[in-house]
């Protein structure tokens, strides 16, 4: 209804918007002005969702997927690819495993075809040389991130088949598996820019 969205003057989604007018129209026609509980959170942004887009101007995150299959129209995106560079000049960036891919210099994809990307990062990646990555890690970070401070420590997992050719960059983390074997420092930071093949789940 064309008067719900006038009345709301957001999109809205939550259905017990129904019962709600359904009910403001029944006491209008006994009173004038009502109080009632609903609406609390959405004037306090109480809710995750408002939290969310408070962090999203302040944080650009990229988060997993698979830039190997869309690796051309990644690097033909030039709006995408610019606002993230200009993002980056003033706000922290953070990309985690297909998002850490799209952050580096290229990435060759299974054909074997090189794609620039973003450039923040002095990475190269490549799905040609298809190697399974798995398992649980346990990440303490070396430099400050969106995530925390240095030695702030985050629990999470890797599973990937893309392979590092070449990375650059100062190491994000100090890592070790589920059975607390080091492994070798992962990830890269430069500047404001950060990313990793590691999927945060929690913190320590």
């Amino acid at each position: 209804s064309r008067a719900w969205t006038d009345a709301w003057d957001e999109p809205f989604a939550d259905t017990s918007m129904v019962p709600t007018w359904m009910l403001a129209r029944f006491a209008r026609e006994r009173v004038t002005v009502a109080l009632s509980g609903d609406g609390g959170d959405e004037l306090f942004a109480g809710y995750d969702t408002y939290l969310a887009d408070g962090l999203r101007r302040t944080v650009a995150w990229l988060p997993g997927g698979y830039p190997e299959l869309h690796a051309g129209r990644l690097a033909a995106n030039a709006r995408f690819l610019e606002g993230l560079r200009a993002f980056a000049r003033t706000r922290p960036v953070h990309g985690e495993c297909g998002g850490y891919m799209t952050l580096g210099a290229g990435l060759v994809d299974a054909e074997g075809n090189s794609h620039a990307m973003a450039g923040l990062l002095a990475l190269e990646t490549s799905f040609a040389r298809r190697k399974l990555h798995l398992g649980y890690r346990r990440a303490e970070a070396l430099a400050a991130m969106p995530f925390g401070g240095p030695g702030t420590v985050l629990r999470g997992h890797e599973f990937h088949y893309a392979s590092i050719v070449s990375s650059h960059d100062e190491p994000l983390f100090a890592v070790s598996d589920a059975n607390g074997t080091v492994l070798p420092p992962a990830g890269g930071r430069r500047e404001l820019v950060t990313g990793s093949f590691f999927h945060v789940i929690d913190g320590a």
